[in-house]
């Protein structure tokens, strides 16, 4: 793969999407080597970086592009087009521009002063974190670190303690507190125990730390905001664009089966592919799926767009209209799961082979539905929502408490 064809950082959204549009053929070609290599080789990231792809999200005011939540998701369709473990790198790392959101402001510069730098790590508190003078003791292990390797910040979510001891602020409705610490990568160490059926090139490792001071101005939680208020400074901003991944992903496995469909003959049946009533009837119905779990996404989240663009928040939303994203989310990962199992089956053998993107496909879609927010959890965290009860898995609903 040649390097990156672009001089600069892109200026606005249509640029990034452009870009993101060009890579997806390069990405295709390094598909094979991305899944050998079970991490993202050096010219892949330099080639994401190149879409702007890890800046999309930072602010304005911090020289970002700000792209809204529906131009993200366009972008990460773009780039899962190409490569699904390419695309989910890219959405992990961009998450940077979204922590600048709830990072104490006098620290963004410092610890961006690129805003093509890349955050990996688990937000789920594994770890525990000591108080002492001046900040915190990171120690833990924490599962599924996509993009790890090579990120340049890691956020990791942990337990406070005091001597010894749970510890929760004064007023504080939890007994025992968590908070998000951010950490450079050079303090981190990698577990190499990621070998998977799909994903396999996301490198989504195991990490641990020991005992690593993390000052308290690089620790925060994702229900205070630090920034002025915006749409993507939102407890559930981190998650609206990953489900780009399976309807990039979806689209690439259309657009190859129809590809093939219009070329094959049947010769037992004595007619092409494309005359088959067969062939005909599971290609519309798929992109019929398709269609309607894409644009369940869209819809929710630029209803929800609309709201916070304005000066509203989340609450402004009735229950419906909150509940549809993390719903959409959710459809959206396990109905282009099965668009793709439909299409390997409707291209049968020509599927089975590892030269077949098709076996690609159907190993990365099953991979990325065991992810949190394609699980029942969220199902049974909405519905909870709805019935005037508290949801285990409340960031979803971007709730604050």
């Amino acid at each position: 793969m040649s390097a990156a064809p672009w001089a600069g950082p892109p200026q606005d959204a249509a640029e990034v999407l452009a870009r993101a549009k060009q890579a997806a053929p390069l990405l295709r070609e390094r598909a094979a080597a991305i899944e050998e290599n079970r991490t993202l080789p050096a010219d892949v990231v330099e080639l994401l970086r190149g879409t702007g792809v890890f800046r999309m999200c930072f602010a304005r005011a911090w020289g970002g592009p700000e792209l809204t939540s529906t131009e993200q998701l366009a972008v990460v369709e773009a780039l899962a087009y190409g490569d699904a473990s390419a695309a989910w790198c890219g959405v992990i790392g961009a998450n940077s521009g979204l922590l600048a959101n709830f990072l104490d402001q006098s620290v963004v510069k410092e610890v961006y002063p690129s805003l093509d730098l890349i955050t990996a790590g688990v937000l789920a508190p594994a770890g525990r974190a000591e108080r002492v003078p001046g900040g915190y003791r990171l120690s833990g292990r924490w599962p599924f670190g996509s993009g790890i390797k090579h990120s340049d910040w890691v956020t990791s979510g942990a337990f406070i303690f005091q001597d010894g001891e749970p510890w929760a602020a004064p007023g504080s409705e939890h007994a025992h507190d968590s908070l998000q610490f951010l950490v450079p990568r050079s303090e981190v160490v990698v577990v190499e125990n990621w070998d998977t059926t799909g994903l396999r090139g996301t490198g989504s490792c195991d990490y641990t730390m020991t005992d690593v001071f993390v000052p308290a101005n690089r620790t925060f939680t994702f229900y205070e905001t630090r920034a002025e208020p915006s749409p993507l400074g939102q407890p559930d901003s981190f998650m609206r664009a990953l489900c780009g991944v399976p309807l990039g992903v979806a689209r690439a496995a259309l657009d190859h089966a129809r590809e093939v469909a219009s070329t094959r003959y049947d010769r037992m049946a004595g007619q092409s592919w494309a005359d088959s009533w067969r062939v005909q009837t599971e290609l519309a119905s798929c992109e019929a799926e398709f269609n309607a779990a894409r644009e369940g996404v869209y819809g929710a989240l630029r209803r929800q767009w609309e709201v916070l663009a304005v000066g509203g928040t989340l609450d402004d939303l009735t229950p419906t209209e909150r509940a549809a994203p993390p719903l959409a989310w959710l459809h959206a990962f396990r109905a282009c799961r099965e668009i793709v199992r439909r299409l390997y089956d409707l291209l049968q053998t020509w599927s089975i082979f590892r030269s077949s993107p098709m076996d690609r496909w159907l190993r990365d879609t099953a991979v990325m539905c065991q992810n949190l927010t394609a699980q029942d959890a969220v199902l049974e965290s909405v519905g909870a929502y709805l019935l005037g009860r508290p949801p285990l898995f409340r960031i979803s609903l971007g709730l604050q408490r």
